[in-house]
């Protein structure tokens, strides 16, 4: 599937309106979101693995489920969460120590590790290190194109932040529904 249908894909289960019940639900979480990371950035270091994981399973049960759904978001509890906070403090400091030797191997780490809470919520029994690993072993030959992916929501967000940023908000939600399906489509294609 490439890019311009991945995205009509996530419009499409977004309700195809930026005022559809999915669209609005998701704009919603994704604020809530924005809002706990915000606070300080050691308060965001510690609930970083949280919130990935629980946007994760909430865009997971839109992009399969056909339907938006806050509940999916408490299932981030029925993981182990002690290694969804090392998740989410490890995959940040790998990426940190990466981008000290310059930026590029900083992105490119970012993207290797970018799958890492996708796939804790479809394995809640795996460790951090193994999530990590795997990210890493998915996105192989694949960082490119979701580097593209992600390049092809700038217009978007310019757009968005046209009106004292609020337009962000619903940009996020269908860029994060456009990176779920794209997660579907590389573990299609990469079957154990």
């Amino acid at each position: 599937m490439n890019r311009a249908q991945l995205k009509l894909k996530s419009k499409v289960q977004l309700g195809n309106s930026i005022f559809s019940n999915s669209w609005l639900i998701s704009v919603v979480v994704v604020l809530i979101a924005g809002a706990i990371l915000g606070i300080s950035s050691v308060v965001s270091l510690v609930f970083v693995g949280f919130v990935s994981l629980a946007l994760n399973m909430y865009f997971k049960t839109l992009v399969r489920e056909g339907k938006a759904s806050v509940e999916s978001v408490f299932g981030v509890f029925k993981n182990d969460l002690g290694t969804t906070l090392l998740l989410g403090i490890m995959q940040t400091i790998f990426i940190a120590l990466w981008s000290l030797l310059f930026v590029i191997p900083g992105i490119v780490k970012y993207y290797a590790y970018s799958m890492a809470f996708y796939l804790k919520s479809e394995h809640p029994d795996w460790d951090w290190r193994r999530c990590l690993d795997e990210s890493e072993r998915l996105t192989q030959g694949h960082k490119t194109d979701l580097f593209i992916l992600d390049l092809s929501f700038i217009g978007w967000y310019f757009v968005g932040g046209l009106v004292f940023g609020v337009g962000t908000l619903w940009v996020q939600a269908y860029h994060q529904t456009a990176r779920m399906n794209y997660f579907e489509e590389i573990t299609a294609v990469r079957v154990d």
